[in-house]
């Protein structure tokens, strides 16, 4: 997969994408990622971007000359790539991990990272095939939010993790969140390993990491469950959870 991010700070990306996941990825040729400055872009000698809103307001909006021409510029001989163009915005759909399985389909993102009081409403228009937003909240700009993307994405591309069952076992991969998990020592401060995890029986401990993780997301998010099936085990263990809360 190839991600083409186009930012005004392309300083900003030198970190997050130099160590981790992102950076082994990229080394092992799972991801590729190109930085483009979209100032390299403008036409006069001060490198406008950005200009006063048409009608009054306060605060600047990104020009859409510049940003139309980086596109088209990541785009040019691409033309049997499949590319999404993804406006990163507050007011764009909301980001979750089911979006991240979705992106993660696709053979190359464009990644446009607003900046200043928005963007000209012509790119949202007629540039962007689609529009996210990683929270209902306002940061500086979209280079935070496409740096999320790319790491989530990334991570759930084969050949990104070692071990792929990390992720699969992530947090929102299944819908739930994800059940408790211990390492040495077994007796911490006196905060023991939960007896089942010593065992050696996989399938008690596969019955109880679910639950746990059913409890987890029963307490800290319920919402949740509003938008996933549960199997008939499932219904079991949560019948099983509410019984002893009540109790």
């Amino acid at each position: 997969m190839r991600f083409s991010i186009l930012t005004l700070f392309p300083g900003m990306f030198k970190g997050p994408f130099d160590d981790s996941i992102v950076r082994s990825a990229v080394e092992n040729s799972v991801v590729e990622i190109s930085i483009c400055d979209i100032r390299n872009f403008t036409t006069d000698k001060h490198r406008t971007a950005d200009d006063y809103p048409f009608g009054g307001g306060s605060g600047m909006i990104l020009k859409p000359e510049p940003v139309f021409r980086a596109v088209e510029s990541v785009r040019e001989g691409r033309d049997k790539v499949s590319v999404r163009t993804v406006l990163v915005s507050p007011q764009g759909r909301r980001f979750d991990q089911r979006m991240a399985r979705e992106l993660a389909e696709e053979e190359e993102i464009v990644l446009i990272c607003g900046h200043y009081k928005g963007v000209d409403e012509r790119i949202r228009l007629h540039l962007a095939d689609d529009e996210i937003s990683i929270g209902d909240f306002v940061i500086s700009g979209g280079e935070l939010a496409a740096m999320v993307i790319v790491d989530a994405v990334t991570r759930l591309l084969p050949g990104a993790l070692g071990d792929l069952e990390s992720a699969e076992t992530d947090s929102f991969y299944n819908g739930l969140l994800e059940g408790g998990q211990y390492t040495r020592p077994r007796d911490f401060r006196g905060y023991k390993v939960p007896e089942v995890l010593l065992g050696g029986n996989h399938e008690e401990i596969r019955l109880w990491r679910r639950s746990v993780s059913l409890r987890k997301t029963l307490l800290l998010r319920p919402d949740l469950f509003e938008s996933i099936t549960l199997a008939d085990e499932d219904r079991k263990l949560l019948e099983e959870i509410k019984a002893e809360d009540e109790n």
